[in-house]
């Protein structure tokens, strides 16, 4: 763009010093290695301060390794992953996770529609179809946050080509195919773009499937399955099978300063199981709609967009698990006997669980060049969730009435924000953001199975006033310091918020069966609501001290030490009921140091802090053998409950990444070490299983020829057997609903050796 003063200069010049990663990790790293490529974007263009963003170079490798896009992220320091399904990580910045960060796909805010959190964002989108990546792990602006107290990613897919003026039509593609040893995994991706100098069609298809995936050893004994409906080798991990299909198409139209775009996608996933949780996905169907528009001004970029999306999910039990209440006069452990109903002796016909949910939102934002020093960001937005849950009967004590988990259950929000960003001079760059958002949620009547399910539960839940209304005040600044160009610093703090969500406030029942159906911790524990619960604020100091050689080029050290203090953090605690119909919540639950528990949502304070260290180092250069560089990471963070002296729960305990990295021409080839330290501080309110320290070791390489692309490697070389700190509890075989068939204390064990080729070809 063109501008009198040259704002769009300023802009990118107020940008490059935002994240000390910026240019040294692109040497160090190499593009096409799996540590992290930093860039920082230009303002007008979305980005601010603080954004790691990884481009589609960055990615190429990544994309071969993985068909989870949130494992896209996970190389780089104080970001990590929940495990879940094989497409369906919940992604985890510096100990907060999943709904405490702010997460968009191509500018829409998707909601899980599932009380386990199966179908989180980023599940949304497959690998071969991001374009780009931003993560801010750090302060996140308030033109960026809302609505959460942890970092924020925006995931979006690559921007619409056109054909150059001196061309009638632009015709291209891409085609790519990928397998990986370890659970026969293999898809193919398809992307077709068709344009002229003013339109701009492109179609983008990707498939995967993949079966239960191997450890490195035996953590349990073979056996049939599920009553024998299939065996398992004793290093098999049950319920990690998968299939997904994901298309888009995209219809862009440019004239002079404007942009509009409408993007249409689909996805089907007819199955995804899921080793730490009791049920399975057996269908997630969804379609997303977003329109954009983008306007350049002389001094200022406006962008407007609108997007529906809508998902249809279903849970049950997969081949590997089954519903089970042993011998039909044999009281199960929520004390239900006698006859079950559509299936033989002994055996359900199922226990299917149904969810719709649907996301909705606008929001426009201006960029506007105040003077060659000022920028300012405002902008606005209105979001709605709208979810049912319900689960159809199917014998046994469920029926004959569908058990309403969410009814007619809606949560709106409506926020504005403002953002002045200033360069003093050359050394001093401020940014300073002010952010207002209301927050309502309501839900309606419920009922059990029938009259005698849970009574006492459903009774209150009806009668009490269910909606709530939330007001957010979200606060950030950064300073930053370049005192010299070897070295930057960078000192923040923020004010962040977020309200429960939907199953936080709404899940009713203590029901047990009911209770283990919302844990999208996957720890294997039950959960209910708490209609009390107050919105959460965190506050958080972080700094950045980033050291390195003028030109970026032979080496860079950057330490970035961060503390967030959390009032009425939505933590858990034991639950207790008099009632005869609260049949988990016993006075035993109370006191059991083993085994799976059964807790309620509850506001709590809590404090989280840590350090992150990266560097990278040239270690040699020559014409005839290319480049060698080094390339580390380390990530350490504590996460504690202060109210009640407690760990929190799932947070990744120290671990490091080390690099080595030869690039030669098209060539690049990299050997990583990657170790993490055994996990002692625990969640003991959760019963968390302590897991062991490990060390893996990955070869990996790449080589680009003319249109041809071509990725490999090996993936835990040793088959070193390790327990993943933060896959959750093993329940993926067997009867996951009571009896002997779920262990406690069997954390789900990582994947072993895996051998994986992809090839790429651009038309």
């Amino acid at each position: 763009m063109s501008f009198k003063h040259k704002p769009a200069a300023l802009a990118v010049a107020l940008a490059l010093p935002a994240a000390g990663l910026c240019g040294g990790d692109a040497q160090a790293a190499d593009e096409k290695t799996r540590l992290p490529v930093v860039t920082v974007s230009g303002a007008f263009d979305g980005a601010s301060l603080g954004a790691i963003s990884l481009d589609p170079a960055a990615l190429a490798a990544r994309r071969a390794a993985t068909s989870d896009t949130a494992r896209l992220i996970t190389d780089l320091p104080g970001v990590d992953a929940y495990g879940a399904g094989g497409v369906s990580s919940l992604p985890v910045i510096r100990g907060l996770a999943d709904d405490r960060l702010r997460i968009q796909v191509d500018g829409m805010d998707v909601l899980s529609a599932c009380a386990n959190h199966m179908n989180p964002p980023l599940s949304y989108i497959d690998p071969t179809a991001v374009g780009r990546i931003e993560v801010f792990s750090g302060i996140v602006p308030v033109s960026v946050g809302g609505d959460s107290i942890g970092g924020a990613i925006r995931v979006n897919s690559p921007d619409p080509q056109f054909a150059a003026g001196d061309q009638s039509r632009l015709a291209t593609g891409e085609v790519g195919a990928f397998y990986r040893s370890n659970g026969g995994n293999w898809g193919g991706n398809v992307a077709a773009t068709v344009a002229s100098p003013t339109l701009s069609l492109t179609y983008r298809g990707a498939t995967t499937r993949a079966d239960n995936y191997h450890a490195g050893a035996d953590f349990k004994a073979a056996g049939p399955a599920a009553a024998g409906r299939g065996w398992l080798d004793a290093d098999e991990v049950g319920s990690s099978n998968f299939r997904s299909t994901n298309q888009s198409l995209a219809l862009a139209m440019r004239r002079d300063h404007d942009l509009a775009e409408l993007r249409i996608g689909w996805q089907d996933i007819p199955f995804q199981g899921f080793p730490n949780q009791r049920m399975d996905m057996t269908a997630n169907d969804s379609t997303q709609f977003s329109l954009r528009y983008r306007r350049q001004f002389e001094r200022a970029v406006l962008e407007a967009r609108a997007f529906h999306e809508t998902t249809e999910h279903r849970m049950d039990f997969g081949d590997d698990k089954l519903f089970w209440y042993g011998p039909s006069n044999e009281p199960n452990s929520d004390g239900i006997a006698g006859p079950i109903s559509g299936g033989p002796n002994g055996r359900a016909a199922g226990m299917p669980m149904n969810t719709e949910g649907k996301n909705s939102g606008v929001a426009a934002r201006g960029d506007i060049a105040l003077s060659a020093r000022d920028l300012l960001r405002v902008g606005g937005e209105a979001l709605s969730h709208r979810l049912d849950d319900r689960w159809p009967p199917s014998g046994k004590g469920m029926w004959p009435n569908d058990f309403i988990n969410i009814n007619d259950g809606e949560r709106d929000r409506v926020a504005a924000f403002g953002e002045w960003e200033a360069r003093w001079n050359t050394q001093w760059l401020t940014q300073l953001g002010l952010r207002y958002e209301q927050v309502r949620t309501d839900a309606g009547p419920v009922q059990g199975y029938s009259p005698t399910f849970s009574p006492a539960d459903e009774q209150a839940f009806n009668a009490a006033d269910r909606r709530r209304t939330d007001h957010h005040l979200d606060l950030a600044a950064v300073l930053r310091f370049t005192p010299s160009p070897t070295a930057t610093y960078e000192l923040g703090v923020a004010q962040k918020t977020r309200s429960p969500n939907l199953y936080e406030r709404y899940a009713w029942s203590t029901h047990g069966m009911a209770m283990r159906m919302v844990n999208w911790a996957g720890d294997g524990n039950g959960y209910v609501g708490n209609l009390e619960l107050e919105q959460e604020v965190a506050r958080t100091v972080s700094a950045v001290a980033d050291w390195h050689d003028a030109g970026r080029e032979r080496w860079s050290l950057r330490i970035s030490p961060y503390f967030t203090a959390v009032s009425d953090y939505v933590d858990a605690a034991r639950c207790f009921s008099a009632t005869p119909y609260g049949q988990a919540c016993t006075a035993g639950n109370l006191t059991r140091t083993t085994g799976f528990v059964y807790l309620r949502f509850v506001n709590q304070s809590a404090r989280l802090y840590g350090v992150e260290v990266a560097g990278e180092t040239l270690l040699a250069k020559a014409e005839s053998f290319g480049t060698f560089t080094a390339a580390a990471t380390l990530a350490y963070t504590r996460g504690e409950n202060r109210s009640t002296g407690d760990g929190l729960y799932n947070i990744m305990p120290l671990n490091a990444r080390l690099a080595l990295v030869h690039r030669r021409g098209d060539w690049t080839g990299v050997l990583e070490a990657q170790g993490v330290a055994e996990k002692d501080r625990l969640s003991q309110v959760r019963n968390e299983v302590r897991t062991a320290g490990y060390g893996l070791v990955h070869l990996r390489a790449s080589y680009v020829w003319q249109r041809l692309r071509l990725d490999f490697g090996v993936e835990n070389l040793f088959d070193r057997f390790y327990a993943a700190p933060l896959g959750g509890a093993y329940v993926g075989q067997g009867k996951t609903m009571s009896g002997t068939d779920v262990p406690w204390g069997v954390p789900v064990p990582g994947p072993g050796r895996s051998v994986y080729a992809a090839a790429t070809v651009t038309l």
